[in-house]
């Protein structure tokens, strides 16, 4: 038999217990271990198998806030022991709160057992592994451990990391307040009050709170001007950041303007009015008033009232069969005018002209005589207006049978201007614009627009669109085909088009092309060398106007399956624009149009402008607005760099020398710019000297320097405009920042050897206005040197021109040359061979493999919690300006690899897609580039 003696208060439970349940000491010198398995006490010889404990209750996770203890507990059944081991040791039995019961159903012993754990026993342990317990329960058939319960001191620190801070915003501008909450343990929870008001984002869905504490409010709203704070509370305590101010503001509009007053003067010269008021909106909380006159008043003339005057009386008539003569006169002396007054009084005036002798009785027989001619003049009336009738009645005859032909001349008849020649026969290549096309043949059908051929000599073949003419639509089944003055053929592709089998396919089974195209149809007159254009589809492509910088990019899937649309990409020739600017705004950009507008597009198009505007500046000093130009003519605001929200329709990628418009809707668009104070902004401008074609038979000699935007348009417009003049580019232009301070540029030329030249000009100078230059709605700009040389034999010239703005920064031209010598052309454009192509289709547009593509947007479409997906790669690339943009797309990768490849047109490699794909950790990705593109 076994004899253990236990002593109460010894804390030696456990290790008796163990030595109950695992082993027997028999006596002797020798012991041995037998396992539960197969030795069981002699007490119970019969009894079943006791299972092992299992917990009805583990411990929790606590914390200790301030200095009151927190309890553990856990229960067992069955279990005929339980203690707590805290940090690897046991907890001594006297801490323990033991209760026991009974379970109705199972009859098992259930043990329910309790400890306390004081601040000062977890301010004890020190390292980095936090406070720890666990329970230990024991039945016969052995041990079960719960799992472990956590025991942390509770705090909230008292500082913020951060607290919002009160700002101004202007009336829907989205708005970020940021919090960062104390360091707490356990994390604080963020509420934000709004006047005191938790805000609920459910219940306004204008409000966002991030994962990061932050407050957005997408549109700022009047209602919104308010106090906000940010309250961060955990168990231990709440802690309120300070209180931030948020003012939305309201800038004043004009309203319309009123209808000009009448004239205040109702005879002579006088003054007209109108007016208008600042409440279109009225400003709000501190809103900027309207800036100009709220009225305008100019001269107006009123007309003075002119009476009306008699004539003379004119002389008296003969005396007539009645006896009587009459005279007349007119109210011409003066004639009433303006609302004056008619004359009073008759016109005409009668009287007896034989002071009562004359006899009114007629002759016996006269009567009939003269009731007989009567007779017969009635007669001969009559006999007239039949002849009349009969001649009219045929002539509308001979134009009824004229009428009657059949439709295919009569629609011939349509097209036939009233100068029709037949086209000349030198030029097979070229259709001629009024040749009649044959309406019987029905070899292949037109899917193209069609277009009217009665023109006037200086129209453009594009400007009149006939689809919607009455006489089409009398024969919808007609077929169309085009003639040129060599081959019979129906509407053919472009040579440089590539369209894969599917896609032909598409465009020849589908009815009604001819009719969507024609919806769709440009009518805009192009000139060469300011515009291009080709036939599109599904795959996309790429449009660009040689030596101008300005470009359109079509992703593949823009256009919808199985539609093809001629699209067009123009320049806007700056005489016969409307400039976008207004008031201290500059035009840094070409005027682009392209289209056809109103087409559906899938994915947004990146449209590529070149501008002028000098951003390497320490401090931001321009504010950039992008604006569209309405059917009315009229100019919109687009967006303004910085300030996008999430109803802005375009995003903006803007590089040192040109920028990039992704957006979703064609037309016609111009990128302004406007000094942000205090620094005033610059523009790049460019100095070109031209002088007249060698050899000059002429005694006068004259030098003109350009003053133009620094883009590669503005440049090729003029080496244009010069070579129609008969002039030559001296040397390469000269750049110049021209400073918004508004001073002009003064130009002046020096140093003439006065022996054998003199110059015309009498001042010492020539000045071109700021505002001409800032605005630019003047082009091209320029000053003439005007000199004049002793003789025909002095061909050296020899002279310094120097040009600067006013306090500003300037160039200066050392000119050495022979004005006999024949200089080679000299173009600072790139030549032919180096120019991209005008317009690319399909695949070879794209540096980008489709199949890498697609992989690439598989792999970082998808959300990381890491942070490495789409918008680290925009990071990379340095397209995070306004990440939100992206994240409304379908596939914000795919729009991020638009812009890569509008960015990189010109040195469009993979490398930099590599690098910042390598330094993003994406392996995967690098190998797929390795195995199918070409870095």
């Amino acid at each position: 038999m076994l004899s253990v003696r236990i002593q109460r208060g010894q804390g030696l439970g456990p290790l008796v217990l163990l030595l109950l349940v695992g082993r027997y000491v028999v006596s002797g010198t020798e012991s041995t271990d037998y396992s539960d398995a197969e030795v069981l006490p002699d007490s119970f010889p019969s009894a079943p198998a006791e299972p092992l404990p299992e917990f009805l209750l583990e411990p929790e996770d606590a914390f200790i806030v301030k200095n009151r203890p927190v309890q553990l507990r856990c229960r067992a059944s069955p279990a005929t022991q339980i203690y707590f081991k805290c940090n690897g040791e046991w907890v001594n039995q006297n801490d323990h709160v033991t209760r026991e019961s009974l379970d109705q159903i199972t009859g098992l012993v259930v043990r329910e057992v309790d400890i306390s754990v004081a601040r000062t026993q977890v301010e004890e342990l020190f390292g980095l592994e936090d406070y720890w317990c666990q329970c230990v329960a024991w039945s016969s058939a052995g041990t079960t451990k719960s799992n472990r319960a956590y025991v942390r001191i509770a705090y909230l620190r008292k500082n913020f990391e951060q607290e919002p801070l009160g700002r101004e915003v202007r009336l829907e501008q989205e708005v970020l307040l940021q919090c960062r909450p104390p360091e707490g343990m356990p994390a604080a929870e963020v509420d934000w009050l709004k006047n005191e008001d938790v805000i609920d984002p459910s219940q306004d869905s204008n409000f966002l709170i991030t994962i990061d504490h932050d407050l957005i409010i997408k549109q700022a709203r009047l209602s919104d001007t308010a106090n906000y704070t940010c309250m961060a509370r955990n168990v231990v305590a709440k802690r309120r950041s300070s209180t931030a101010t948020l003012i939305v503001y309201v800038s004043g509009g004009w309203s319309s303007w009123t209808e000009w007053s009448e004239c205040n003067a109702r005879c002579g010269r006088g003054w007209q009015r109108r007016t208008r008021s600042c409440t279109n909106p009225a400003p709000l909380n501190g809103g900027a008033f309207c800036e100009g006159p709220p009225f305008q008043r100019v001269t107006c003339t009123t007309l003075c009232p002119v009476d009306g005057g008699w004539t003379e009386w004119a002389k008296w008539s003969a005396c007539g069969t009645e006896c009587t003569h009459w005279r007349s006169r007119e109210c011409q002396a003066p004639p009433p005018r303006n609302g004056g007054k008619h004359c009073s009084g008759s016109m005409m005036e009668s009287k007896n002209c034989t002071e009562g002798l004359c006899a009114r009785t007629l002759a016996p027989g006269m009567g009939v005589t003269v009731y007989a001619g009567l007779a017969g003049a009635l007669l001969l009336c009559v006999i007239l207006v039949l002849c009349v009738g009969v001649l009219a009645y045929r002539r509308r005859c001979r134009h009824l049978h004229g009428d009657i032909t059949d439709s295919s001349s009569a629609l011939t008849a349509a097209f036939h201007p009233g100068n029709y020649k037949p086209p000349r026969q030198d030029n097979p290549h070229t259709l001629h614009p009024s040749a009649p096309p044959d309406l019987t043949a029905t070899a292949g059908t037109f899917r193209g627009p069609l277009f009217s051929l009665q023109q006037g000599v200086n129209d453009s073949p594009h400007k009149i669109p006939m689809t919607n003419s009455p006489l089409l639509d009398q024969l919808p089944s007609l077929k169309i085909k085009v003639y040129n003055a060599s081959t019979l053929s129906s509407l053919e592709l472009p040579a440089n088009m590539c369209l894969g089998d599917g896609e032909i396919l598409s465009l020849k089974s589908v009815g009604t092309m001819g009719r969507e195209r024609d919806y769709h149809s440009h009518t805009m007159s192009r000139e060469p060398g300011l515009s291009t254009s080709a036939t599109l589809g599904n795959l996309g492509g790429r449009l660009t106007i040689p030596n101008t910088g300005v470009s359109l990019l079509i992703p593949p899937g823009t256009i919808p399956q199985g539609k093809f649309y001629e699209m067009y990409l123009i320049i806007n020739k700056w005489d016969k624009t409307t400039l976008p600017s207004e008031g201290s705004q500059t035009v840094l950009t070409p005027v682009v149009s392209c289209g056809p507008s109103g087409m559906l597009l899938n994915r947004p198009v990146v449209l590529t402008l070149p501008h002028c505007a000098q951003l390497d500046t320490p401090t931001p000093d321009w504010t950039l607005t992008l604006k569209t130009q309405t059917h009315q003519g009229a100019w919109e605001e687009v967006l303004t760099v910085g300030e996008e929200t999430l109803s802005s329709p375009c995003y903006l990628q803007l590089e040192e020398e040109c920028c990039h418009v992704l957006m979703e809707q064609l037309g016609t668009y111009g990128l302004v710019g406007q000094s942000c104070p205090p620094q005033p902004a610059c523009k790049r401008l460019q100095l070109a000297l031209f002088a007249p074609r060698a050899p000059c038979l002429s005694l006068d000699y004259s030098l003109r320097i350009y003053c133009i935007h620094d883009t590669p348009h503005a440049l090729k417009e003029v080496l244009d405009l010069e070579r129609s003049l008969g002039g030559v580019l001296l040397e390469d232009p000269k750049p110049l920042l021209f400073k918004d301070s508004y001073h002009n540029l003064r130009l002046s030329i020096h140093d003439i050897p006065h022996t054998h030249w003199r110059s015309k000009l009498l001042a010492k100078y020539q000045e071109i206005p700021f505002y001409h230059i800032w605005s630019g709605s003047q082009r091209p700009l320029h000053c003439t040197f005007s000199l004049e040389r002793g003789s025909l034999a002095v061909s050296q010239l020899a002279c310094k021109i120097c040009v600067r703005q006013v306090e500003g920064e300037g160039q200066i031209f050392q000119l050495h040359t022979d004005i006999q010598e024949t200089l080679p052309p000299h173009s600072p454009l790139p030549s032919g061979g180096t120019c991209l192509p005008s317009s690319q289709v399909g695949p070879y547009a794209f540096r980008l493999p489709d199949s890498i593509r697609q992989k690439i947007c598989a792999s970082l479409d998808v959300p990381s919690a890491r942070g490495c997906d789409w918008r680290l790669l925009a990071r990379s690339l340095g397209f995070d300006r306004y990440l939100n943009y992206f994240a409304t797309k379908p596939s914000p990768t795919g729009v991020l690899l638009d812009l890569w490849e509008a960015c990189h047109q010109a040195d469009a490699d993979l490398v930099s897609l590599a690098t910042a794909l390598e330094e993003m950790g994406k392996s995967e990705v690098l190998v797929v580039m390795t195995t199918d593109g070409d870095c």
